[in-house]
C-alpha cells in the first residue's frame, strides 16, 4: 500500500459506540497528518453536518475504515464501485464474518497498517444482469451473494438454473441462492448450503425450502456463467444482491450471474486464519 495520507471512515448509524470511537479515531489520525473522509453517519456521531454520501467518500483515500457489522461492509463495498480500495472493518455488530477487527486492535492494526504489515485477504465479487424481453434492465454487483425468492405473501416460486448453457433442474422453492464463497457462510449457509474456503474459484447455488427434498445445493466453477429463468407470475418474486436490493420480478425474467473482474481487498489481522473466525462466529469446538 502507497504512502498513506487520506484515509475514508464509512458507519453503521445508531451505534452506542460510535460516539465514542470516532471522535478520538479522527484524532488520531489528525496526529499523523492523514486526512478523513467520512460520510453523514459518521459525521453525526462528531456532531458536524459534513458528511458525505457514502459513494463520495472513497474518492482519494488508500484504504475505508468500516465500523459497524458485515451488512455496513457490505454498503461499503457498494460505495467503492470497483475501486481497488481494501476495506479495514472494525466488528460493532453481533455476528462480523467479514468484519474481523474488533474495537481494541483498531489502533494496533491501523499502526499495522501504516507500516505496511498489513494483510490483504481478496474475495471474489459477482456481476448481476437482469434481463427482461430479451434486455438488460438491471445490472449489480454483490459481495455475498444473488437470490430469488418468493414475496412474503406468494406460495413456492417456479425457478430454472442453467449453467453455461446446459440446463440443471427446476426448483418448485421459496427461492434460488447464488453465492460466492465469502456469501457462503451468509444466508446460503443458513438455507443448508455448503461452507467455501474464499481462496475456492467456485459459486455456490442453493435452494430456499425446495419442494423436493433431492434437490441439494451445488458447487459450479466461477469461470462459468449461471443463468435462472423466472417462472413466476408478474411480482411474485424479488431478485435481492447482497440483502440490500430488491427488485420485483416478471414472469420469464432471467437473471445471468457470473464472476466480476473486480475483486474486494480487506485488511485482515495478520494473526487472524479463516478458520479462526469459524470457530470463533460458529462456536465450533464449544461444549
Amino acid at each position: 500500500m502507497q504512502d498513506i495520507s487520506t484515509v475514508g471512515i464509512i458507519s453503521k448509524p445508531g451505534i452506542p459506540e460510535g460516539n465514542r470511537i470516532v471522535p478520538g479515531l479522527i484524532e488520531w489520525l489528525r496526529q499523523r497528518d492523514i486526512q478523513a473522509r467520512y460520510d453523514r453517519e459518521t459525521a453525526s456521531y462528531l456532531g458536524r453536518e459534513d458528511g458525505l454520501v457514502r459513494e463520495l467518500v472513497p474518492e482519494g483515500c488508500q484504504f475505508i475504515i468500516v465500523l459497524g457489522g458485515d451488512g455496513t461492509l457490505l454498503s461499503a463495498a457498494k460505495a467503492i464501485a470497483g475501486r481497488e480500495i481494501p476495506l479495514f472493518g472494525v466488528n460493532l455488530g453481533s455476528l462480523g464474518f467479514l468484519t474481523a477487527i474488533t474495537e481494541d486492535e483498531i489502533y494496533p492494526e491501523l499502526e499495522r497498517a501504516l507500516r505496511g504489515e498489513h494483510r490483504i485477504g481478496h474475495r471474489q465479487m459477482l456481476d448481476c444482469k437482469l434481463e427482461r424481453r430479451g434486455r438488460q434492465i438491471g445490472s449489480y454487483l454483490a459481495l455475498n451473494d444473488v437470490v430469488v425468492s418468493k414475496r412474503p405473501s406468494a406460495h413456492m416460486i417456479d425457478l430454472e438454473a442453467h449453467v453455461d448453457n446446459h440446463y440443471v433442474c427446476s426448483y418448485k422453492a421459496d427461492g434460488l441462492i447464488v453465492s460466492t464463497p465469502t456469501g457462503s457462510t451468509a444466508y446460503s449457509l443458513s438455507a443448508g448450503g455448503p461452507i467455501v474456503f474464499p481462496q475456492v474459484a467456485a459459486f455456490a447455488i442453493t435452494p430456499i425450502c425446495p419442494h423436493m427434498l433431492t434437490h441439494r445445493p451445488v458447487i459450479v466453477p466461477d469461470s462459468t456463467v449461471i443463468q435462472i429463468i423466472n417462472h413466476a407470475p408478474d411480482e411474485a418474486s424479488y431478485l435481492n444482491v447482497d440483502g440490500q436490493l430488491g427488485v420485483l420480478l416478471h414472469h420469464q425474467d432471467r437473471i445471468f450471474c457470473r464472476a466480476s473482474s473486480y475483486v474486494l481487498r480487506l485488511i485482515r489481522p495478520p494473526r487472524l486464519l479463516y478458520f479462526d473466525v469459524l470457530r470463533q462466529k460458529l462456536k465450533w469446538g464449544e461444549r
